[in-house]
């Protein structure tokens, strides 16, 4: 038990995030992003898109102090696959099991089908955090897992995993900041005179489509928008990937709970007819792009309702930022810059851990150089701030 801690204080291993109360959790996790709230992860359980079926059995960790009050709270499920996490592990298990081992079921602290950097040891103290690392580290070992995985925590947790004898990962994704823009023209002020133009065209083309769009917030949100996002979702995400995650009443339940005022979806119709939609939670300064789907390809339709519309959001509602999420050099042209996100991962085994170790020493350098291209390639006027 870490220094400091009271004897006391305890670790429950939950079978699902329904076992503790909404407040108990949410005391600990805030409500400045809503991925880790009690709602978000109660929409994923209850709507049947992360369970045991599915792969991802709940093992969320509880602390509480001596007076049995909760001081920490983490994410964490085993898994027998490694779909739905965006930090991609499949050349170590292949690996893994090419020397014989068995490298599921595994454990992650992750917020399932989120690649969202958040706080994964929601803790009161520092003592609970440590807690809370500890339990990780005592559960993966009694289960006799092969690796325990932390995807897009805070930089400070990876730090403090880092210390507990984690390995740390660093990856990329793409975020738009605002620099107090008091409108689109503002923003597209800050370009460089091709790029400006370049965003105007494919505004242009889109507004000259016919296409009608709209962007609903909260109660504006009805169920045949859903119904008709979650079709577009489908579709769309079958044709890349070959596997929806998000079940139609994650949608359903998600919009009904606390967080339903902070969904935002942006919506494209043809003749009245739902042709696309763009989903989007908002939290805290920032507005978090999360799901995409349409039913016919219109040019530059993708780039308007997700990227555009959202810059359009969060200037008219100051917010500091527009997370993009993972993957698409396109993203940079179109203001969105690559930004660190980390994952920590402990291996039980201590040969393969050298090997990942070694993986990873020669992959990072990799990674900040391609970070220097793209931001190097960025839309922005050299003598702007944000170049």
């Amino acid at each position: 038990m870490p220094a400091g801690m009271n004897s006391a204080a305890s670790v429950s291993v939950l079978a699902g995030i329904g076992d503790v109360a909404p407040a108990e959790w949410d005391s600990c996790a805030g409500d400045g992003n809503p991925f880790v709230t009690h709602a978000f992860l109660d929409a994923l359980e209850r709507s049947g898109s992360a369970t045991t079926e599915t792969g991802w059995r709940p093992r969320h960790l509880v602390a509480r102090d001596s007076a049995g009050k909760v001081s920490g709270v983490a994410p964490l499920y085993l898994k027998s696959h490694s779909f739905g996490e965006y930090v991609f592990d499949w050349g170590w298990a292949e690996a893994w099991q090419r020397a014989g081992g068995r490298y599921y079921p595994k454990l992650q602290a992750s917020i399932p089908f989120t690649p969202v950097t958040g706080p994964r040891l929601m803790a009161r103290t520092p003592e609970a955090s440590q807690l809370l690392i500890a339990a990780m580290l005592g559960l993966a070992k009694r289960l006799g897992v092969s690796s325990l995985h932390v995807t897009f925590p805070l930089a400070s947790e990876a730090e403090a995993l880092e210390r507990a004898g984690f390995v740390l990962r660093q990856g990329f994704q793409y975020h738009w900041q605002n620099r107090d823009y008091a409108d689109f023209d503002g923003f597209l002020a800050d370009l460089s005179s091709r790029k400006r133009k370049q965003v105007r065209h494919e505004r242009a083309a889109v507004a000259a489509s016919g296409l009608t769009l709209a962007t609903l917030v909260g109660g504006e949100i009805k169920p045949r928008h859903w119904d008709c996002f979650h079709r577009f979702y489908q579709t769309t995400v079958d044709r890349k990937w070959g596997g929806a995650y998000l079940t139609r009443e994650f949608f359903e339940i998600l919009s009904a709970s606390d967080l339903g005022e902070r969904v935002v979806l942006v919506t494209a119709e043809a003749d009245g007819i739902p042709v696309a939609a763009a989903f989007n939670l908002v939290g805290g300064d920032t507005l978090f792009g999360r799901n995409w789907g349409a039913a016919t390809q219109v040019p530059f339709l993708h780039f308007e309702a997700c990227y555009y519309r959202a810059i359009d959001f969060a200037i008219a509602h100051r917010l500091a930022r527009v997370e993009a999420g993972a993957q698409g050099e396109h993203k940079v042209s179109r203001g969105y810059l690559p930004a660190a996100t980390w994952s920590a991962h402990w291996i039980a085994d201590a040969d393969f851990r050298r090997a990942i170790e070694a993986f990873l020493a020669q992959e990072q350098p990799a990674i900040e150089a391609e970070m220097r291209i793209q931001a190097e390639a960025g839309p922005f006027r050299q003598s702007s701030p944000s170049g």
